[in-house]
């Protein structure tokens, strides 16, 4: 656990080790199995898969990620993309987030393991059953570092999480968690599965009043708080961005005087929450139909 935070080139021989992440693998879906989500050993093959899935999309090598998706991949070279992974272009998102990938291996090895369904059911089973903090940071972050890019990769996990395995609702239940670290990574890992607009309706369904629920607790009295209240404003940017439905709902949960009060918040402490209040407030006027609502 302590070797695989030491930095790119501990996770780079970890994730080549053989038989290192079949072996975490399988002893967390035991402990899972056996009704142990809570030992200390599961702890830890947590939080070595959450530290070795860190950056993996950028690095993992360039040969190994084209074997994998060229058979997708059908973008000019004029966009000088250096591989799926790490591509950032706007277009080249759009493109990635409409195409799905290659169907999945039945029985992953190594490395393929660490974005695979059947590891992403694992975390959300542990989200849902183990009580131990430190155990459901590591299953929230390690979905949310799978989350992050703007590859076919971490579209492909956000959609497996929403739609596939249906894990929003063990996720919202952390955002009711009086652990702040908790509370922080589950928000955090909600801002990137919103960025894939086509399950922004069912994000925004499901947990859009639980969000608005913590801009409440979100208070000046720490950097996490500020972290957290920042990370919902801009989640709740995404879900509403395109959807004057979603910015109804916002409404109705009564979170427009919460996000008008973080705005105004003027310590230097909030000032990230604040800038991101602002943009959210700026986005939700661009809904004219609602502007007779707002003003009420």
């Amino acid at each position: 656990r302590n070797m695989s935070s030491a930095g790119p080139e501990g996770r780079k021989k970890m994730r080549e080790c053989e038989g290192l992440i079949d072996s975490l693998v399988y002893y967390t879906q035991g402990a899972i199995a056996d009704h142990e989500p809570n030992d200390k050993a599961t702890e830890n093959c947590v939080c070595i898969l959450h530290n070795l899935s860190y950056q993996l999309e950028t690095e993992l090598p360039e040969s190994y990620a084209q074997s994998i998706y060229m058979q997708r991949r059908n973008i000019s070279s004029n966009d000088k993309t250096p591989g799926c992974f790490g591509t950032r272009s706007r277009k080249v998102k759009e493109k990635q987030q409409d195409t799905p990938l290659p169907e999945e291996k039945s029985n992953p090895k190594g490395v393929e393991s660490l974005w695979h369904s059947t590891l992403i059911r694992i975390y959300l089973s542990l989200i849902a059953k183990s009580t131990r903090n430190y155990t459901q940071e590591a299953s929230l972050g390690a979905l949310q570092n799978l989350t992050a890019g703007t590859g076919p990769m971490p579209f492909s996990v956000a959609r497996t999480v929403v739609q596939k395995a249906n894990g929003l609702p063990s996720i919202r239940a952390m955002l009711h968690v009086s652990h702040p670290a908790v509370k922080k990574t589950a928000v955090s890992l909600l801002r990137n599965l919103s960025r894939n607009t086509s399950l922004q309706s069912d994000i925004a369904r499901e947990v859009l009043p639980d969000l608005v629920s913590v801009l409440s607790e979100c208070v000046p009295g720490s950097d996490v708080a500020c972290e957290t209240a920042a990370s919902v404003c801009y989640t709740l940017f995404n879900l509403t961005q395109g959807s004057s439905h979603s910015a109804r709902l916002l409404l109705a949960a009564n979170g427009l005087p919460k996000v008008i009060a973080i705005s105004m918040n003027d310590s230097n402490m909030f000032s990230k929450a604040s800038r991101a209040a602002s943009v959210l407030l700026y986005s939700l006027w661009s809904h004219t139909d609602l502007h007779s609502a707002y003003k009420k």
